[in-house]
């Protein structure tokens, strides 16, 4: 379980500036401090742009749109990606569905001002790890659902589809099912079900006493034959959220939409994100060679 005080390393000052072209500080909503997004360009390539939508990690307790997490994201400028880099309000401030709320707004306030920031508005694609990963799976699933949008929030005109999602190992399927997965796979703590688990404060209740919810709140639960195509990564041996989580996704999507609309890839031996693998370069080229197959993109000039 993890403690809502956990501070993840921030990207080193030095390496955000040596990054030329970039938006800092942007407000894409004006509920919270927290809804607020940097934006990266590539050097040298010409615009519109297609841009990958970052949403970070941290358990929905912690993390920042800057934590060090981000660096292998950034290596899209490098292929002709901009990045946008969301942060969004974690459960200490708001439950769910806040944090869907907040990122959908964010993508609208992306597509509204594509123009001006030099954005493809028809080719975005999220991407997140862990509960970023749930975050980029909860944007392909519920595309076009009008429950999870709140358009007070602003840039009502402006839809809030992505065209591809990149989940890393997020909790995708139902939360109510993570202890027994754990206990299943014979590694991690099953302490999900736990009042105070990071899947109990989003949702404001144990997450047993609230199935229902808990079912809602499930990107699998709202797959539909339009769903974009999804690449998702998992570690077999990941202590944290359980693969069964991404397993489900990728079964319910096979079902719904076609095995066409689902790369599911599992790494034996390998565990939650934060950890080195993740950072491999590779891994990042099979995101970006997947992201330049759906845009129908040639290398990067």
């Amino acid at each position: 379980m993890e403690d809502s005080r956990v501070v993840l390393p921030l990207l080193p000052r030095h390496e955000l500036d040596a990054i030329r072209h970039k938006q800092l500080d942007v407000a894409y909503a004006k509920q919270s401090g927290s809804q607020m997004l940097d934006l990266y360009y590539p050097d040298g390539a010409s615009g519109p742009y297609p841009l990958i939508i970052h949403f970070h990690g941290g358990a929905f307790l912690f993390g920042t749109r800057r934590d060090d997490n981000l660096r292998p994201m950034l290596r899209a400028l490098k292929r002709g990606y901009a990045l946008a880099s969301v942060e969004y309000r974690l459960s200490g401030e708001a439950r769910f569905p806040a944090l869907v709320y907040d990122c959908k707004a964010a993508i609208r306030f992306l597509r509204a001002n594509a123009s001006r920031l030099h954005l493809d508005p028809w080719r975005f694609a999220a991407w997140g790890p862990s509960a970023g990963g749930y975050l980029a799976a909860m944007m392909g699933t519920t595309c076009g659902n009008p429950a999870f949008e709140d358009l007070t929030m602003g840039w009502a005109e402006a839809s809030s589809d992505v065209q591809a999602v990149i989940d890393w190992c997020g909790p995708a399927g139902d939360f109510c099912l993570m202890d027994s997965q754990i206990r299943q796979n014979g590694f991690g703590a099953a302490d999900h079900d736990d009042p105070l688990s990071p899947e109990s404060r989003l949702l404001g209740h144990a997450i047993q006493e609230v199935r229902e919810l808990s079912r809602l709140a499930a990107p699998v639960s709202h797959v539909h034959p339009g769903v974009p195509p999804f690449l998702i990564h998992h570690g077999e041996a990941d202590e944290t959220v359980p693969v069964q989580q991404s397993e489900a996704l990728a079964r319910r999507i096979r079902e719904t939409a076609g095995a066409d609309r689902v790369i599911l890839r599992t790494f034996a031996g390998k565990g939650h994100h934060g950890q080195p693998w993740y950072d491999a370069e590779a891994l990042t080229d099979e995101i970006f060679d997947f992201l330049d197959r759906v845009f129908q993109r040639g290398p990067a000039t």
